[in-house]
């Protein structure tokens, strides 16, 4: 079980990828951002996210991660809303 909201948005908005191109900072923290907007909580500041990362063993620039489940849907909806 997840310990942190931090580690929670990691299991729920993200999966581990070796193969495609992994997220980058700034779109890790753009889903980070959406996920919280779906769960009501307050997203922390960019830095403060970075540091949080880093303690759940994720490097921001190069994350070895992508997107998942519903949150990567309303980040992608909300990038480009001309899509929708």
């Amino acid at each position: 079980m997840a310990s942190s909201h931090f580690e929670r948005f990691l299991l729920d908005a993200t999966v581990p990828d070796e193969t495609h191109s992994p997220l980058g900072p700034d779109c890790l923290y753009g889903l980070y951002t959406s996920w919280c907007l779906l769960h009501r909580i307050t997203p922390v500041e960019d830095r403060v996210f970075r540091s949080a990362m880093q303690r759940c063993g994720v490097d921001p620039n190069s994350s070895r991660r992508r997107m998942a489940g519903a949150t990567a849907a309303d980040y992608l909806l909300a990038s480009y809303p001309d899509t929708a």
